[in-house]
């Protein structure tokens, strides 16, 4: 007998809760400070010194840093598994298709002009994300209507796009002036270390767009069948594919701007929880926003932990598991 979706989100949702809670919590307590996982629990519940360097550590610069991994994660894997909807193509993610590439360009250039801050920064990194999202519908001779029609045509000019927005980003970096390049470069490689915690608001942005995302699974679900039977089943089609595009390419702009760019995860993370939970986009939403956000905080444990003095850009770590991923899938679908 098959389980009820409602009970089936709501025990997935649980489980995954409660993953995200330990991977925080082992990512919080990992570091030079040598901190354990059951006294990082005690400071996180209000029980230690608040006025020690510990928890001065965990508050100010670890908890912080773990909820911006969160929500990169989270934001970047939704990404993933609404365009791969729309394009009815698995190897489908806001990187892959040039949309964190535009916001990187916008990103880069709000910088440039001294506007690195919110909303300076947030506002030139949409108008990036959605420049870039119009030209590839350009290529692929789509209209937004006819999206997935067009969906093997829009990821080739995704992938052209990305390689230009690479382009513009190299000619950008080399019209900088030498004291900032250093912070570009690493920045463009998945920086989580430099966001403040004043910045952390910002983030409330992704939530909305999270909420209307969950109320448009069942459409989304009705996507994957094909134009025709969307239309027929009451969805209007241009209005639901426009606003998806819009909002995914909304909060994947205010995590780029905030992260750099992190490549892949809206690739691994919709593709496994896919084979293990099925099509269903009212379970799979909610799996993709919490699977994501502890597989980020993973990868950022692992970036920090790996080399020996220092730690490397999470945008590195996730691109060693994903492009692997990428290649299997690419062969997987051309046998």
């Amino acid at each position: 007998m098959n389980m009820p979706i409602g009970r089936k989100i709501l025990l997935t949702s649980l489980l995954l809760s409660i993953v995200l809670m330990v991977s925080s919590i082992l990512a919080i307590s990992a570091g030079s400070s040598g901190l354990h996982f059951w006294e990082t629990l005690a400071i996180l519940a209000g029980k230690g010194e608040p006025d020690s360097a510990t928890a001065t550590i965990i508050w100010q610069i670890r908890l912080p840093r773990v909820i911006l991994a969160a929500s990169v994660g989270g934001t970047l894997a939704l990404g993933g598994l609404v365009f791969q909807a729309l394009l009815r193509n698995p190897l489908a993610e806001p990187y892959i298709l040039g949309i964190s590439g535009g916001s990187a360009i916008g990103a880069i250039m709000a910088m440039l002009i001294g506007l690195s801050y919110f909303p300076g920064v947030a506002i030139f990194s949409f108008t990036g994300s959605l420049l870039v999202l119009g030209f590839v519908t350009l290529l692929a001779g789509s209209t937004l209507g006819n999206t997935m029609l067009g969906r093997d045509s829009l990821l080739l000019g995704g992938v052209m796009m990305n390689a230009f927005c690479a382009a513009v980003i190299m000619f950008l970096i080399s019209m900088t002036r030498s004291f900032q390049v250093q912070h570009i470069l690493y920045w463009l490689m998945g920086d989580l270390s430099a966001l403040q915690k004043g910045q952390l608001p910002i983030l409330l942005l992704v939530l909305p767009c999270f909420a209307v995302i969950y109320v448009l699974a069942r459409p989304m679900n009705l996507l994957l069948l094909g134009r025709e039977t969307a239309s027929a089943m009451g969805i209007n089609v241009k209005n639901t594919v426009l606003l998806l595009l819009v909002i995914t390419s909304l909060m994947v702009s205010v995590i780029v701007s905030l992260s750099g760019l992190i490549g892949f995860v809206g690739l691994v993370i919709p593709h496994i929880f896919r084979l293990i939970l099925g099509p269903d986009h009212r379970l799979l939403v909610p799996s993709c926003i919490l699977g994501g956000a502890s597989y980020m905080i993973f990868c950022d444990l692992l970036a920090r932990v790996l080399p020996s003095s220092g730690e490397m850009p999470v945008g590195i770590i996730t691109a060693l598991i994903g492009a692997p991923l990428f290649i299997i899938l690419l062969l997987r679908r051309n046998t």
